[in-house]
């Protein structure tokens, strides 16, 4: 049988190719400290070779959207101010080539095949890390934490958050039939198990709330767009009302009790307090792009020191905002946050119009769970995890307009607009 190469790159052909890839990708991001440098480079090896396949369709349309790669280009430009510019260099080229691939796989993976290839990869990843059953002793609050195969209970939990939107999400609204339905619903029962084992009450308090989400806003798709808005504004406000009312209730506290967690987040506040502090010196552009958590520099072997880092790796601020502030400063914290925003304004459009709502579902169910995390962890800032491999894919996929995503190909799309074009001229004449 002889397959065409533009079906690679088609996002309604693709599946078994785009599922594979998804998964690939999905491993490498959890294993690669495991695996080592072959695990990057088989990433690379599925969605670069895109690129030859069909230029202007994967990437040619990067130099209308720049705003892309404004925060990897940033990173890239801090070499020049950079505290530890060799550091810098790299891993902003290594975030660079990584935005890259997720735009890639943006323009040709839909929905339903991101879905499929991340319930396999997820189902893979945390059936592994239930059979190896690591467990890590937590210095600070005199624990044992189920990880798993991963290094840290918040990413294990992270991976089960994550197979539990996409299989709640594919079982209701992409497939109807049973065994399909089925087997998602054993990714998130596998999930969900291994979310209560990680006990990360980051990732076991954005779960609920990104799936509840995607579930309410389905629910209008039953009513017209006017009735949309106001449903959409009265149930901004209240919500808004609502954790305004918690606050003052003192309910986060009640929350963290639940969790075994006190005021200070196991740390993180203190954590926070000295980001803030080591911004002050450099607060509009930063030290550089992962230039502060680096071995032999006094503040972060303090830092390390003080939390029984024995590793003296892999440690953040445990606060996206605040990581980036200390690295690329005002301008980076800034530019961190434009994918948020732009994310968020593509998908209200979408959801409060008539259209497809189908990817825009499943988009504002993973910006949910990112901000949630994003006030405690640093999902987006680093190459090569799946927090910024999901953004970027989201942003490029919720740029695409409908007509493109339904079209065959890339050059399925020339000839639809040439012959629209053509027949727009004959009726012109006609009359």
């Amino acid at each position: 049988m002889r397959i065409r190469r533009s079906s690679l790159v088609d996002p309604d052909c693709n599946t078994l190719y785009g599922a594979f890839a998804v998964a690939v990708s999905f491993a490498v991001f959890a294993y690669s400290f495991r695996i080592g440098q072959v695990a990057i480079l088989a990433y690379y090896a599925v969605w670069l070779p895109l690129i030859l396949v069909d230029y202007r369709f994967t990437l040619g349309r990067l130099a209308s959207s720049p705003q892309l790669l404004a925060f990897a280009l940033l990173a890239c430009l801090s070499y020049f101010w950079s505290d530890a510019p060799d550091v810098t260099i790299r891993a902003a080229m290594q975030y660079l080539s990584h935005v890259t691939c997720a735009v890639i796989a943006a323009r040709v993976i839909n929905a339903r095949t991101l879905s499929i290839g991340a319930m396999t990869g997820i189902a893979f990843i945390l059936a592994y890390s239930i059979l190896v059953g690591g467990y890590v002793y937590d210095a600070l609050d005199g624990t044992y934490s189920f990880v798993g195969a991963f290094g840290s209970k918040n990413q294990l939990g992270f991976y089960a958050s994550l197979g539990v939107l996409f299989g709640c999400y594919f079982a209701l609204f992409l497939t109807r039939g049973r065994i399909a339905r089925l087997l998602a619903l054993g990714v998130v029962l596998l999930s969900a198990a291994s979310l209560v084992m990680s006990q990360s009450a980051t990732s076991m308090l954005a779960t609920p709330a990104a799936v509840a989400l995607v579930i309410a806003i389905a629910g209008l798709e039953a009513f017209s767009p006017a009735h949309r808005k106001i449903f959409f504004v009265a149930g901004t406000m209240l919500a808004a009302t609502a954790v305004l009312a918690a606050l003052n209730v003192g309910a986060v506290d009640m929350v963290l009790g639940a969790f075994g967690k006190d005021s200070t987040l196991t740390g993180r506040t203190y954590l926070w307090q000295q980001g803030i502090d080591a911004s002050v010196n450099t607060p509009l552009l930063g030290v550089g792009y992962a230039a502060y958590w680096v071995q032999g520099f006094s503040e972060a072997e303090r830092l390390w020191n003080e939390f029984y880092i024995a590793s003296r790796t892999g440690f953040h601020f445990h606060n996206t905002y605040i990581e980036a502030l200390v690295e690329l400063g005002y301008v980076g914290a800034a530019m961190i946050v434009l994918p948020l925003l732009a994310i968020l304004r593509l998908c209200i459009l979408r959801l409060l119009n008539e259209g497809d709502w189908t990817e825009a579902l499943l988009q504002t169910g993973l910006l949910a769970l990112l901000i949630i995390r994003s006030f405690f962890e640093v999902d987006i800032l680093q190459p090569y995890v799946i927090g910024s491999f999901l953004l970027y894919y989201c942003w490029a996929r919720a740029k695409e307009p409908v007509v493109r995503r339904r079209s065959r190909s890339a050059s399925d799309w020339r000839q639809h607009a040439t012959t629209t074009s053509s027949n727009n001229a004959v009726l012109s004449i006609q009359r």
